[in-house]
């Protein structure tokens, strides 16, 4: 993303203002930021759901003109068909993409593998748990062979436990594929624990205002939080968007 502007109708000022952004190719970015500072907007732009009143936006060096399936999303809650079983969602990609009936069958069995669901394959997703249904999303997308990965908030409605379980997934199916992978969350801890960089995001309208390497050694597991070098990085990740939320809520009374 480079000079990019966002805004909205009757959102006054605008949501994003030159606002750049650049994600190496296999790298994994999380995105941080008060609410309403513009992180899912960020998110929406490179998935093409959104259109920018100025700047532009490229993948691989080829312009985002809108959705396409190179840019594999996963939403907070899954958006899976209720009427299709578990293996047909995440065939339903590479149908539509033109692979023959058992050609798509064998890549989402795959990746159902892959998110250890398998043995629910002929299930449909009102039978799953959310964890569960959230890993049918991943696959989903995975299913494409996305070059970027786009992740909004995936693990923010579930319960602690599953989501250490789903972070500690991700980290390993992203390890295993090295698909360039951009998470918005508004938890710093899961940000330091997944990143190789987490972008720091003020408003409005949205900037970034750090930009932190995170160089704890993989692979991380949920025992990293402990360490002083983790405790260090959380701290001044927190003191940023303090810092913004006061400004935002004084800029509001």
């Amino acid at each position: 993303m480079r000079d990019v502007a966002v805004g909205f109708e009757r959102i006054t000022p605008l949501v994003l203002e030159n606002f750049d952004l650049e994600v190496s190719p296999g790298s994994f970015v999380c995105v941080l930021g008060p609410s309403g500072c513009g992180k899912s907007t960020v998110l929406n732009t490179v998935a093409g759901f959104v259109r920018p009143l100025t700047g532009v936006v490229t993948v691989d060096h080829e312009p985002v003109t809108g959705p396409a399936a190179e840019r594999g999303v996963v939403f907070q809650q899954p958006t899976l068909f209720p009427w299709m079983s578990v293996l047909d969602n995440v065939a339903f990609g590479p149908r539509m993409n033109g692979c023959s009936g058992p050609e798509a069958e064998r890549t989402a069995r795959t990746f159902l593998e892959i998110v250890g669901l398998t043995k629910v394959a002929t299930h449909h997703p009102g039978q799953l748990s959310g964890g569960m249904q959230q890993r049918v999303g991943i696959a989903r997308a995975l299913a494409n062979y996305p070059r970027v990965l786009l992740m909004d908030e995936p693990f923010g409605a579930l319960d602690a436990q599953t989501r250490l379980m789903m972070q500690t997934a991700l980290l390993r199916i992203w390890h295993e594929f090295r698909t360039t992978v951009l998470f918005v969350t508004h938890d710093i801890e899961e940000a330091i624990l997944l990143a190789d960089r987490v972008v720091v995001l003020g408003g409005r309208p949205g900037r970034v205002i750090d930009d932190i390497a995170i160089e704890l050694p993989r692979p991380r597991l949920p025992e990293l939080t402990f360490d002083a070098s983790f405790v260090a990085l959380r701290r001044h990740c927190f003191e940023l968007i303090r810092g913004e939320t006061l400004r935002l809520f004084e800029d509001e009374t």
